[in-house]
């Protein structure tokens, strides 16, 4: 569900299920915290790329599988919410810097994973959606990153209204780095991570460290428990 691709002094996840368009289940996050954690051990790694097969990032959590409860990647079949947290405290833990190739869309679960990372590049025609209002759903992931990265009035607007932000929208915010054209996305990102790669090896770790040092240092204080269930039987979202 995710391809690994080595580079000279980086590297790249893939979130590889583009016919749902990378729609998130229990099993790729295990596959990614699986990855972050083994890249972060690997002195030569200088910077992580995250980005979705197919020309976009992630529709969010896979409402067909979670409401079937099913996780076809997993070992007995069944969805496991707690890979899903267990993510984004790999995400969280991270000792390398991650640059987020923001292309299309990415939407409540994919969302929170832009959110997660340093810096992140968009295209042109790309958009977000931090869209669980229009379900009754809970926003834990979504509201622990962006309170640590942004404000209480960049996070209500996000989050009240529900509604798809450009990234144009989203560069004014300081959410995003830079605005592309959309085909130059993924190259964009790979030129950050080469940069990084060219400077003395683990620099990216020292300035990582320093930025992220000020973050609580016990996770369970950053991600609440949500005891919402809404989404159990929500439909997809609009526009």
């Amino acid at each position: 569900m995710i391809e690994i691709e080595q580079h000279q002094g980086w590297a790249e996840i893939v979130m590889s299920r583009p016919e749902r368009r990378n729609a998130m289940v229990p099993s790729m996050a295990a596959e990614i915290q699986a990855a972050i954690e083994g890249l972060s051990k690997v002195s030569e790694v200088a910077a992580i790329i995250l980005r979705g097969a197919g020309g976009c990032l992630s529709s969010g959590i896979d409402l067909k599988a979670l409401q079937s409860n099913q996780d076809p990647g997993s070992d007995d079949g069944h969805w496991d919410q707690a890979a899903l947290k267990s993510m984004h405290y790999a995400l969280y833990g991270c000792s390398k810097p991650l640059i987020c190739a923001l292309e299309k869309f990415a939407i409540n679960a994919g969302a929170a994973l832009v959110f997660a990372c340093d810096l992140v590049v968009a295209g042109n025609e790309s958009f977000l959606q931090v869209g669980e209002i229009q379900q009754g759903a809970d926003i834990p992931m979504n509201a622990a990153w962006l309170r640590l990265k942004s404000s209480e009035q960049t996070l209500s607007r996000l989050a009240l209204l529900g509604d798809r932000v450009s990234a144009h929208e989203l560069a004014q915010m300081g959410l995003i780095q830079k605005v592309v054209e959309d085909d130059s996305v993924v190259a964009c990102a790979r030129e950050w991570a080469g940069r990084m790669a060219s400077f003395p090896e683990g620099a990216t770790e020292i300035i990582t460290e320093r930025i992220r040092g000020f973050r609580p240092a016990d996770v369970s204080l950053v991600f609440p428990e949500s005891t919402n269930s809404a989404l159990l039987s929500a439909g997809l979202l609009k526009a």
